[in-house]
């Protein structure tokens, strides 16, 4: 069982380390390809792009865990919330959303 798991691992391991190479190989290949010409800036190196690839994650993408969308706390939130509610401040409670939303009967904003 033990081999198993460290053979999967193993295997992640190395799939990773191609998919990251082979990404940093088109980033430098694309930024060669069209930055030099469209600006007039240098060619960059692997090591380069690898670096920009890096860099670009920690600014626009952080550290998050798994991809997909993130998990949806608000909704269990506004359940509970909802379940707590009387049925009078339900129907206010909907009465509002009608109201709130693009075509909803708010008067014009004054001037």
């Amino acid at each position: 069982m033990r081999k198993h798991w460290m053979r999967k691992a193993f295997k992640f391991f190395l799939i990773a380390i191609v998919a990251i190479g082979v990404i940093s190989f088109v980033v430098m290949s694309l930024w060669n390809w069209l930055i030099p010409t469209l600006f007039g800036r240098p060619l960059i190196t692997y090591w380069q792009a690898l670096g920009l690839l890096v860099l670009s994650r920690i600014l626009f993408g952080g550290f998050r865990g798994r991809p997909g969308p993130p998990p949806q706390h608000w909704r269990r939130r506004i359940l509970e919330r909802w379940e707590q509610m009387t049925p009078e401040e339900r129907d206010r409670f909907r009465q509002g959303l009608k109201e709130c939303g693009p075509f909803g009967s708010r008067s014009e904003p004054e001037r």
